[in-house]
């Protein structure tokens, strides 16, 4: 697809919590992410893309049913991950229950930030369904708890079906002073950028 800057804007409107909990109510795994090859593979590459070997304190918004949670976990001492949909908190709970080190938690974002900073932020096919002044409200709240040296981790699909606000368009609004990119991905699925802040 070519695109030219501002091809494309943002909803609106950020994406409702009834329309997220109506898709977990019609399905357990409403985007079929524990049986599609192209999800399992990008949740691989994402890990293969930490930069460090280990981070210390990690927070995962948007984290589904946990899939990419449970990757996470082997390379981090502790890790905040949450969704606003109850049903999807409790089925990622499950998912990481061996892993003692792993909070899920409900959270609307972006009005519910986390106290704290971290040295990891990763999050994932979450940014596409802000509305621009929640877009900016959430990236503003992500880079000021992202401890200096810290990486955030974005990765987006490509193209968006319901929509032509995508992972180019939500990655574009990455760019910020003080974030430099370590490690750039792309493929006919999905994006995938590791940017880490100055420190």
């Amino acid at each position: 697809m070519t695109r030219t800057h501002g091809d494309a804007e943002a909803p609106q409107q950020t994406s409702s919590l009834d329309h997220f909990t109506n898709l977990y109510l019609a399905k357990d795994d409403p985007w079929d992410t524990a049986t599609k090859w192209h999800d399992q593979r990008k949740y691989a590459v994402t890990v293969a893309s930490l930069p460090r070997e280990r981070y210390r304190r990690c927070y995962e918004p948007g984290c589904s049913i946990g899939l990419l949670t449970r990757l996470l976990a082997p390379r981090c001492d502790e890790i905040l991950a949450v969704d606003c949909v109850t049903a999807a908190v409790g089925r990622a709970a499950d998912e990481v229950r061996e892993f003692p080190h792993v909070r899920v938690a409900e959270a609307m974002l972006p009005a519910d930030l986390p106290d704290g900073t971290f040295d990891l932020i990763v999050v994932g096919d979450l940014l596409y369904y802000l509305s621009a002044e929640d877009l900016r409200a959430l990236l503003d709240g992500l880079f000021d708890r992202l401890e200096p040296g810290g990486d955030l981790v974005a990765v987006h699909f490509r193209d968006r079906q319901g929509g032509n606000y995508d992972g180019f368009n939500v990655h574009e609004a990455l760019t910020r002073p003080g974030l430099r990119r370590l490690v750039h991905h792309e493929d006919e699925w999905f994006l995938l950028d590791v940017l880490r802040r100055d420190g």
